[in-house]
């Protein structure tokens, strides 16, 4: 980026534009009565440089492929970005500015990927945005090293705050940018000193972040001040010019800029500023103190990137149709990757299970199987696990790692489960990388729940695998025996959380996540083998078709005897095996009972009420059996078989007949209700 000097008349308008940013802002939090005007005003010229400058953008076109992504991390002060997006020429416009925090408006409090155009990604939980754009520039890398740097070479942008980098999560993500040298990744520091409880030397200020970040392995560069619009430029063309290492760019701003009464103080960050010090501060900055809402004359014009935009949009749609006319067969798997979808033929080459060839087998070993036989379907999917490909059977065999010399579908995350989690959101949210995945035991699901929340909050195409489900798992102990987690993943809306029963069910499982859902979902997977079961069309094997996995439940077995069943029996995951066998222990005393399976609570909500009758018939006694918690089993049975305490370090087999769950128990249950 050369640098060039700045006509005067140009410089004033430099700074009405960056003014209005400010303005607009303060007259926002002002009008709505509450938010963060502080950030926004002190990073107002960062925030110009970029939208005016430095993206590679199309404001209408906020979905172009190539475009450069920018990531507010530090989403309080969304109002930056909102006032970016509309001095710059997005469909954001001064009423939805006028509108903001309010009920329907397109301003929400914190940025809302799907909601605003231009925004990409859902931030406000500090770090997490700061780990999104970490996988937004792993799915831009991997995709320009698989496609050609012709049709797939832009940039990822952000602003983060001391929130952001004092959160756990940024250090995970950062440490792992670094090792794998992501030099298409850029992102502004805002250092203001200023926390909601005061000074950061009440917490942070003595961390060196410059000296943490050059030991990640990141290119390093600071501004002395934020209204330096030529060192900025400056620092901006050298990140761009660094290709090896992704770059941080301290920049030493001033919380609430031009603010008499408030600067520098943590009264200007997450409250309105107040009327008369809103006065004071428009006089400061030299705008007329009556006026709110008003865009001086030529800024539009000046800060306008539609022009610039659809220039740059259309010399890459010249080369993309080059490439496209060259590279058909990879032409027809880029509109299926950015349209979330797998090349065809996906479900045929599922992998068939036998039980007369193997009775038993893991659900983890099978989602291997299945993993790797649909994998040349999915040629953009990218993912990872964290350090346990080995337990979780989630690496592509024949495929290399991802690493600082190639990008590659297998991402090892090391121990990183926090930054696995939002990274592999950010892979979604790229485009273009169908389903990227995430996996760890689900005992550490606990790790990854911001993540999860967003992913369902975004509703975008993530897989979560978590293997090792119950304490079945055995001599790991409490710590790794999962109780409460079934419950807790089911408690986030949106989520779809599957827990197959067994290599049938899993392989049902993927083929629905890969083909029919559009949001997140949850594979739930067992360390311990459990039985193949023998299934086929009603009458013509002991039990159903695996296919019922789609709608959530069905009816796995029906009732032995002609008199119809006197109560159901429901199970997800390896308690399926343990309500076949009290089914056939309860059939010997002459009780007849369904045993149904379960895997989705979510998916069998969604069905229709003649169906969900048909499952679960009302008035007739249902007892549910599951390893863990029985909280939600209600809503669908009159009694459950749980485990309400935590686990123990012992065999896994043995643990689960001490702690009940057992056939033995389960028919007791059921004899219990039918009297």
């Amino acid at each position: 980026m050369a640098i060039t000097p700045v006509p005067s008349a140009a410089a004033d308008l430099e700074r009405a534009s960056i003014d209005t940013i400010r303005t607009l802002t303060i007259d926002a939090v002002q009008h709505t009565g509450n938010g963060h005007p502080g950030m926004p005003m002190g990073m107002a010229p960062v925030a110009y440089l970029l939208f005016r400058e430095v993206l590679r953008h199309n404001p209408r076109d906020p979905a172009w492929a190539d475009r450069d992504r920018f990531v507010l991390s530090a989403g309080h002060g969304s109002m930056l970005l909102y006032s970016s997006l509309h001095l710059s020429g997005y469909d954001v416009t001064l009423d939805d500015i006028e509108h903001f925090r309010r009920w329907g408006s397109r301003t929400p409090g914190h940025p809302e990927v799907h909601h605003t155009p231009g925004v990409e990604t859902t931030t406000g939980p500090l770090g997490q945005g700061f780990a999104n754009a970490v996988g937004m520039a792993l799915a831009e890398r991997f995709l320009r090293e698989h496609y050609g740097a012709e049709v797939v070479d832009h940039r990822v942008f952000g602003i983060c705050s001391d929130g952001d980098l004092m959160e756990g999560v940024s250090a995970e993500a950062a440490s792992i940018a670094g090792h794998l040298g992501l030099g298409h990744l850029t992102f502004f520091y805002d250092d203001n000193h200023i926390s909601i409880d005061g000074p950061t030397t009440l917490s942070f200020a003595t961390e060196d972040v410059d000296a943490r970040f050059r030991a990640y392995g990141w290119h390093v560069q600071s501004v002395a001040d934020a209204n330096d619009l030529p060192a900025l430029r400056e620092a901006v063309a050298a990140a761009i010019a660094e290709e090896g290492r992704p770059s941080l760019i301290r920049v030493r701003s001033v919380i609430g800029y031009g603010s008499p009464g408030k600067a520098g103080t943590p009264a200007a960050h997450g409250a309105a500023l107040g009327v008369e010090e809103v006065r004071a501060t428009k006089i400061a900055l030299g705008v007329d103190p009556e006026a709110s809402f008003v865009i001086p004359d030529g800024v539009y014009e000046s800060f306008s990137a539609v022009e610039r935009g659809a220039a740059l949009q259309a010399d890459w749609e010249e080369r993309f149709a080059s490439w496209r006319a060259a590279n058909a067969g990879q032409a027809v798997e880029w509109d299926l990757a950015h349209a979330g979808r797998p090349l065809p033929g996906l479900a045929a080459a599922l992998p068939r299970f036998d039980p007369a060839a193997k009775s038993a087998i893991s659900t983890r070993n099978a989602s291997g199987a299945v993993l790797q036989a649909v994998a040349p379907f999915l040629p953009t999917m990218v993912g990872g696990s964290a350090d346990l490909n080995e337990s979780v059977k989630t690496g592509i065999k024949g495929e290399p790692a991802y690493s600082r010399a190639r990008s590659a579908r297998n991402v090892f995350w090391g121990i990183r489960e926090h930054a696995m989690g939002a990274a592999v959101n950010g892979l979604a949210l790229h485009g273009g990388i169908v389903r990227p995945y995430g996996a760890t035991f689900l005992q550490f699901a606990d790790y990854m729940r911001p993540a999860l929340r967003l992913s369902a909050l975004m509703r975008i195409p993530t897989v979560w695998v978590y293997s090792h489900d119950s304490v079945a798992l055995g001599e790991d102990g409490p710590t790794h025996q999962p109780i409460e987690h079934l419950a807790a993943l089911r408690a986030i809306p949106g989520l779809t959380v599957i827990r197959p029963c067994d290599a049938a069910e899993t392989a049902a499982a993927w083929r629905l996540v890969l083909e029919d859902l559009t949001g997140p979902a949850v594979l739930v997977l067992s360390r311990q083998d459990l039985p193949v079961l023998a299934r086929g069309a009603a009458g013509e094997a002991p039990f159903a078709s695996a296919a019922g996995l789609d709608r959530g439940a069905y009816v796995l077995a029906e009732a032995e005897g002609a008199e119809g069943s006197a109560a159901t029996i429901v199970a997800t995951g390896s308690e399926v095996a343990v309500a076949l066998a009290a089914r056939a222990q309860l059939a010997a005393e002459g009780v007849a009972v369904r045993v149904v399976s379960m895997p989705s609570w979510e998916l069998f909500a969604e069905q229709d009420a003649t169906y969900r009758d048909v499952v679960l018939p009302p008035g007739q006694p249902k007892v549910s059996v599951e390893a863990g918690i029985a909280q939600g089993w209600r809503q669908w049975v009159d009694r459950a078989i749980s485990i309400e305490h935590f686990g123990a370090s012992a065999d896994g087999a043995l643990l689960l007949r001490q702690f009940g769950i057992t056939p033995e128990a389960t028919a007791a249950a059921v004899r219990e209700l039918v009297g």
